[in-house]
């Protein structure tokens, strides 16, 4: 009875008992009744013989048809019969005295009906007919009342019966309580100490827990454990801290060489193309190479500023932009690896989409990152969708499809936290939806995601429009009805 488990177990066997003594209780009842209720209809069929004797009792005084008498006494041998059948119940209900009279008194009754068949001058035929119904009425009665009397005990016994739910409902109830309090004492209130002195070491507070009721259960020595390992953190605070600041730099450096990998490898290719084909090269051809490196450089800068981006806090300047402009610059961006990974873009922005508030490079920077996820997903090939419209009154939506592989659900709740990464090791650093979020946030719009595995990932930006062009729009809508 000291541990959590002893108490649940033993609360459970007192529960169960309790339920199989009420059940055995109530079975008890439930057949007591059915008993009962045999018997009541036994009692009934007497008071239905002893008025159908009766009945034609009075057919034979009334009309003296000996028919009816013979009926009279058929239905007679009946209730002789029955009451003998029946002889414990009546005297159990209502006394041996009792019962012998009652049984004199059918006797008697049979008797003097059947004297009717037997001449005798003593005794008048009136005389006669005022004892058979004097007779009848006592049998007649008594039975009525042995009937009314079985039906009360049957009322009684059901009535004890419909209270044993309530009193099975009152052990639950108390057996319930007694469960809350102790999961609530025991097990609730220690998890949630547990709950805040986990928040309190994540912000890097060790004070162990205080709780006042150690003892040798499974909570009290959890805590015990917990405290312990508070403790042992606490000794190891500065070795912790030492360790994360090295595997930051080093995942940080790995995510700046693979940002920075792409653009330089195309400048590298760019030149090589130019040194070996040089001669051969129109001007208007060297030209677009030339503006290829300066591009894939601009690139990687681009790439530099925005990390440094990711780190600063303040507000960059913001003008209006057509959102369609903006995705089909980023989309020339990345055209050459769409190509090559064999991945059709279909791009449904309206003409009409209103204009939005914003940085176009921090714009491009956060639909480039959508799109070389979305490239990177689909290695075998597919479509890329970007979509826009109005979402609302206050915002446009733009979405950015995919036919890739799909994020798995444990991992969409994280995938915007910086450094993490569901791509193989050197592919990716969890960098670039992390700027993508920040960069959104700082348009004051947000952004979802949804994904099936085997299906695809939807990204949906969602910028925010600026007051006057939602009033415009709203003008517009009034006057075009």
């Amino acid at each position: 009875m000291q541990t959590i488990r002893g108490r649940i177990i033993a609360i459970f066997i007192v529960c169960m008992i309790s339920i199989c003594a009420l059940a055995a209780l109530y079975w008890w009842s439930v057949e007591t009744i059915r008993a009962k209720l045999h018997v009541s209809e036994q009692f009934e069929d007497l008071l239905n013989d002893i008025l159908e004797a009766r009945r034609y009792e009075k057919n034979f005084l009334f009309f003296k048809d000996y028919d009816s008498l013979n009926e009279n006494i058929f239905y007679l041998n009946q209730v002789d019969t029955l009451t003998q059948q029946l002889a414990n119940d009546i005297t159990r209900l209502f006394g041996r005295e009792a019962f012998a009279y009652f049984d004199a008194s059918v006797k008697d009754y049979k008797n003097t009906m059947l004297a009717f068949t037997q001449p005798d001058t003593r005794v008048t035929p009136e005389e006669k007919g005022e004892e058979v119904r004097r007779l009848g009425k006592t049998v007649a009665d008594f039975t009525n009342d042995l009937l009314m009397f079985k039906r009360k005990r049957i009322q009684d016994v059901l009535t004890v019966t419909l209270s044993l739910p309530f009193g099975f409902l009152g052990i639950s109830l108390l057996l319930l309580t007694v469960v809350t309090h102790l999961v609530s004492s025991k097990v609730l209130k220690p998890l949630a100490l547990m709950q805040q002195t986990t928040g309190k070491i994540a912000a890097g507070d060790f004070s162990p827990i205080e709780y006042g009721g150690v003892g040798e259960d499974e909570i009290s020595q959890l805590l015990a454990a917990f405290n312990r390992m508070a403790a042992e953190l606490e000794s190891r605070q500065e070795q912790l801290v030492q360790s994360r600041k090295i595997a930051a730099i080093g995942t940080f450096t790995a995510g700046i060489a693979h940002e920075l990998n792409n653009p330089i490898n195309n400048i590298y290719l760019t030149a090589e193309t130019l040194l070996e084909e040089y001669e051969d090269l129109s001007p208007p051809e060297g030209k677009e190479l030339v503006l290829d490196v300066l591009s894939q450089a601009e690139r990687a800068s681009e790439i530099v500023r925005n990390l440094l981006d990711f780190s600063r806090s303040e507000r960059p300047a913001h003008t209006l932009l057509n959102i369609r402009d903006v995705v089909e610059r980023t989309i020339k961006l990345v055209k050459n690896q769409i190509m090559l990974a064999g991945i059709r873009v279909v791009m449904d922005i309206p003409v009409e989409t209103p204009e939005i508030r914003g940085s176009s490079r921090n714009l491009e920077q956060v639909f480039l990152n959508l799109l070389i996820n979305a490239i990177q997903a689909m290695s075998g090939g597919g479509t890329i969708q970007v979509l826009a419209e109005r979402h609302g009154t206050e915002h446009i939506r733009v979405d950015v499809k995919d036919t890739g592989k799909g994020i798995e659900s444990e991992h969409l709740q994280h995938i915007f936290e910086p450094f993490f990464t569901t791509k193989g090791v050197g592919r990716g650093t969890g960098l670039g939806l992390a700027v993508t979020y920040a960069l959104v946030k700082r348009h004051g719009g947000y952004i979802e995601v949804s994904s099936e595995v085997g299906v695809g990932t939807t990204f949906s930006v969602f910028l925010p429009i600026p007051a006057s062009e939602e009033h415009d729009s709203n003008e517009n809508a009034h006057s075009h009805p």
